[in-house]
């Protein structure tokens, strides 16, 4: 029966290759976009999930109340870990962890003539005991305890010492400015580790670095604790909300609070409201969820029109048969067994296309994702994907033809109202997600292009990053005089960090007639002369620093937000006081950004010290001359810094990492909502088709009677368009919510107008028209004797 029913099943098939081809096409085309982007968001959801102590580990975050609202970060005191180890019981371990050089910047080492960057951070003792990272060679509990010492990556004592066993105890060069001692090597990190690193330095040389972190105002890297097994999160909690009390005084004005964040959330979770953590990239990881899903369904409804379609012509061969004595459980047995035979096809072409499309989504992606063929749980879903799309594809024919009486079938008296209706319906709702998506991407490239074109208060283009490594630290003042000598080089300056991420921040400011009750955290920065110049910053009132005035030492520069702050009705020359070193304020920088659009421009103070041993030199090059420039940034570093390789970056490429999430879905946005109205025109194309072929006398009739084409191809596409114009008026207002909800993530962000949707609406008709006028066409230009002669 088994075998008969196959060989009656590809006899159908074959006999409606049409129908068919739409069927597997559509379907596989869903399949392949669904399986590709879960195995994206399944990517995305294993990201931190790999630590043995996940359960006890937490981020430590802060949340500020001042003038009547609330902020919440990330960036906390450098002393905060140590304490907290030292003074709350549940907590077993504490570790800091701050960036060894600028975000996102390696440092150079070097062991004889092997020279290489490499990316790392500064972390407490306890680092490598709290997260499964592990280690090859040497004692985790005390390798990053002594002076001097770094634990380095499999990767990395391969590289330079040739094995893990020949690193320990070796030193290497560091930045060529001292030697380090190899204390321990770790595991190369998995991918799926968010914050990837080569090495690690102690939190001891840290705070010998830097003087600052003693001042509990001073915040920006982070904490990390593990709790003990047994302790409860809610009373650590309550007990750490207000531990910086301990150490700094209250401030009516001001309130701070620590909070926890389990450590496996962070990753998709990270962004604030109201101080609270509301979102990040688990809103991608929902989003595209509810796409596949929205795809694999209008590829299923496709399937279950197409199915419907043809259910006026399947439903003689139904009465038929009944007729010579079929049984109803053979039908249903027919039915599915056609159901599950295309669905099986689709499968295989969905599975190829998948795999083909792979390298090229993981280039988008950034990701190495590969289909887990060798894994029984994909085989597995791949089965259940299988009998649920061929049950309900196969449901309307296997389950309502069957039942009717042959009688009313061979006397044509079959009513197939609630079939049309259905089938209405589901168009509907088919092309209701497909003008969402539509929706959606054009409001994400928007926003992108919003980010991408607005001026974010200094001139992203001709300028270059260069880390200050080596011994540009003892010759920047020559690197700088040699490279404004060339005429493709316009300024030469240097800061903490970069201008496109400002980090740091300190709320030890103070100035004349402020109120006692007031505090306020100020992003701050640390610069040489002729920032301003350089980074092309707009002035509004005074002047960048300069070497004309000797006591520009003492002196500051602020930028619009935080004179509003410090309520100055004029700023220049009033007193301001940064952790007890007093100086005059110089000049007032009109607002700029130095974080992403995600965030409201921070109070920003900003001092001069050339001395400054770490961060960026900020090179801003002629128009149409940065190749040559670059090619003499390059020579002076070979000259004044010949042990550390010559690196740079441009500004506008440093800029554009900062939406890289969002770049990414704006790409996956534009690629699935073009799969998703493909497959959907698959399913109005043949749908178009079963209608002509449905209505080939009327129109017959239409043009014996004198109809022109152009009604006929009107008469044929009028109740598709009306279909299309329901599917807008319902997806219209749930895109604008969704989208809405969106743009709230962002400080910065565009209105959603009214020609979005007009767009979007109009784009869906034409797509709609195009579709059907095909077939309509060619069932109007058809000789009426054709149309009209008996079969």
């Amino acid at each position: 029966m088994i075998r008969n029913n196959f060989s009656t099943a590809l006899r159908s098939i074959t006999k409606n290759k049409g129908f068919s081809f739409l069927n597997i096409v559509g379907l596989a085309l869903g399949i392949s976009c669904a399986l590709l982007i879960l195995l994206w968001v399944q990517d995305e959801l294993r990201v931190d999930q790999f630590h043995a102590n996940g359960d006890e580990l937490y981020q430590v975050y802060q949340r500020n109340y001042y003038d009547g609202k609330v902020e919440g970060a990330y960036h906390t005191q450098g002393l905060l870990a140590q304490e907290l180890k030292k003074n709350i019981p549940e907590i077993e371990y504490a570790s800091g962890m701050e960036y060894v050089a600028a975000p996102g910047t390696a440092s150079t080492f070097s062991v004889d003539d092997n020279v290489n960057k490499m990316m790392g951070f500064f972390v407490g003792a306890d680092f490598l005991n709290m997260f499964s990272y592990p280690v090859l060679q040497g004692d985790k509990q005390s390798a990053l305890t002594m002076p001097n010492a770094i634990a380095i990556s499999r990767k990395m004592a391969d590289l330079f010492f040739g094995s893990t066993e020949n690193a320990i105890g070796k030193t290497i060069r560091f930045e060529n400015k001292g030697d380090l001692q190899v204390t321990a090597v770790f595991e190369n990190l998995p991918v799926h580790a968010s914050q990837q690193f080569d090495f690690l330095r102690g939190w001891g040389d840290f705070i010998s670095e830097n003087a600052w972190v003693h001042n509990w105002g001073n915040t920006s890297p982070s904490t990390f604790v593990q709790l003990r097994a047994d302790a409860d999160r809610q009373h650590v909690a309550a007990k750490i909300k207000d531990f910086i009390y301990h150490y700094t005084d209250k401030n009516e004005g001001f309130r701070t609070e620590l909070a926890l964040q389990p450590y496996g959330e962070r990753y998709l979770h990270s962004n604030f409201k109201d101080g609270y953590i509301t979102g990040g990239r688990i809103e991608y990881v929902r989003l595209f969820s509810w796409v596949a899903a929205f795809v694999l369904l209008i590829a299923c409804i496709n399937f279950m029109n197409l199915a419907t379609a043809r259910s006026a012509k399947r439903a003689k061969e139904i009465g038929l048969r009944k007729t010579i004595g079929a049984s109803r459980f053979s039908l249903i047995t027919q039915f599915y067994m056609e159901a599950f035979l295309l669905t099986a096809c689709a499968l295989l072409v969905g599975l190829i296309l998948a795999f083909g499309f792979l390298p090229v989504f993981n280039q988008f992606t950034g990701k190495a994702l590969a289909l887990p063929l060798s894994a029984s749980g994909f085989w597995l879903s791949v089965f259940a994907l299988l009998i649920t799309v061929g049950m309900v594809a196969g449901s309307y024919p296997a389950l309502y033809l069957s039942s009717m009486r042959p009688i009313h079938v061979l006397k044509n008296n079959l009513r197939l109202g609630g079939v049309v209706l259905l089938r209405k319906g589901l168009v509907v709702f088919q092309f209701t997600l497909s003008v969402m998506l539509i929706l959606g991407m054009m409001v994400i490239y928007r926003q992108l292009s919003f980010i991408q074109t607005t001026h974010i208060g200094y001139d992203r283009e001709n300028l270059v990053y260069i880390p200050i490594e080596g011994d540009l630290v003892k010759n920047y003042q020559t690197f700088k005089t040699e490279a404004e000598n060339h005429p493709g080089i316009l300024s030469v300056s240097k800061m903490r960090n970069s201008p496109t991420v400002i980090e740091h921040h300190t709320g030890s400011i103070n100035w004349q007639g402020k109120d006692p009750n007031l505090m306020v955290s100020f992003a701050d920065a640390v610069v040489g002369y002729d920032f301003a110049e350089t980074l092309q910053l707009q002035l509004k009132e005074g002047r960048d620093f300069s070497k004309a005035f000797g006591a520009d030492s003492a002196a500051y520069l602020l930028n619009e937000t935080a004179v509003e702050r410090m309520g100055f009705q004029s700023a220049i020359g009033q007193t301001v006081d940064w952790g007890n070193r007093p100086g005059k304020i110089i000049g007032i920088l009109r607002d700029f950004h130095f974080n992403s659009f995600h965030q409201a421009i921070e109070p920003l103070i900003i001092r001069l010290d050339e001395n400054w041993t770490w961060g960026t030199i900020l090179v801003r090059t002629k128009a149409g001359s940065t190749k040559d420039a670059i090619a003499t940034l390059e020579r002076l570093c070979k000259a004044l810094n010949p042990k550390t390789p010559f690196t740079f970056q441009f500004s506008d490429l440093e800029f554009s990492k900062l939406y890289k999430s969002e770049e990414i879905v704006g790409k996956l946005s534009y690629y699935f909502a073009l799969f998703a109205i493909l497959i959907s025109c698959l399913g109005l194309f043949g749908l178009a088709a079963f209608t002509a072929e449905q209505r080939t006398k009327e129109v017959g009739i239409r043009k014996v009677l004198g109809a022109s084409v152009g009604s006929v191809v009107s008469l044929l596409s009028q109740d598709f368009v009306k279909l299309v114009l329901v599917a807008i008026v319902i997806a219209c207002p749930i895109a604008w919510w969704t989208m809405n909800n969106w743009l709230a993530g962002f400080a910065y962000r565009i209105d959603i107008e009214w020609w979005m949707f007009a767009a979007a609406g109009l784009a869906a008709v034409a797509i709609a028209l195009l579709t059907v006028s095909f077939q309509a066409i060619k069932a109007a230009v058809v000789n009426p004797v054709d149309s009209l002669r008996d079969e």
